[in-house]
């Protein structure tokens, strides 16, 4: 199952979609499905955290360790972003770099959510997924402003599903992500005058991001696993 950055790339190319969906919410939405539930040729979260768990022994805790550390690497990975290219930009309309990111966290927490014990084909728990991409801080500003109901754990829990939340939720995200791509862009631009630094600025800042929300995917999807009784 161990396989490079860039046949992991390659993987996202054959299966995108022929026309981007006429909201970047909406092709959000789309990526953050691939991720969680995989296909043919990319594994989704489910089968990865399968793939982890049976490398630990059963041991939990260790899986998300290792997945964890595996997605981090692969946000750090030149190779995986490159290997997208231009053919992404133009189909989707996203920037690569988004793209990728989008998969490798949102693979990266869905597994920890299936891990933990919630039913990541659930509605719930896939809104709570996406909201978990924006990260601690953004989210705790508009749940104190009242642009979202609550913690992603509240909402992986709740009993009904809210369609319109599903949107509103991937359309925050996906302009957050934006809004830091472009940031990186304008950073890897002035690093250009320093050849040192030059292009790993938004790999550091790519990897750092993605360890930030796996510590908060952790604190969010609380085991629902039963006790073993000793």
């Amino acid at each position: 199952m161990s396989r490079s950055a860039s046949e992991i790339g390659k993987s996202i190319i054959a299966v995108l979609p022929s026309a981007a969906p006429n909201s970047v919410g909406k092709m959000f939405h789309w990526l953050i499905d691939q991720a969680i539930n995989g296909n043919k040729v990319l594994p989704g979260a489910k089968k990865t955290a399968g793939h982890h768990l049976r490398k630990r022994r059963g041991d939990v805790e260790k899986a998300i360790d290792r997945l964890v550390n595996l997605h981090v690497s692969l946000a750090g990975t030149q190779g995986f972003v490159t290997s997208l290219g231009g053919a992404v930009a133009s189909v989707v309309g996203m920037p690569a770099g988004m793209v990728a990111i989008s998969i490798i966290q949102g693979r990266m927490v869905g597994a920890i959510a299936h891990l933990r014990g919630y039913d990541i084909e659930s509605g719930q728990v896939q809104q709570a997924i996406m909201m978990s991409l924006l990260g601690e801080k953004i989210v705790n500003e508009l749940v104190a402003s009242g642009d979202l109901p609550g913690s992603p754990l509240v909402i992986a829990t709740a009993p009904v599903l809210d369609d319109e939340l599903s949107e509103s939720i991937s359309r925050r995200v996906a302009t957050s992500l934006l809004s830091q791509s472009g940031g990186k862009q304008m950073a890897s631009m002035a690093g250009k005058r320093v050849p040192i630094v030059g292009g790993g600025i938004g790999l550091v800042t790519d990897s750092y991001n993605t360890l930030a929300i796996s510590r908060y995917a952790r604190a969010q999807f609380v085991s629902r696993r039963p006790a073993l009784d000793d």
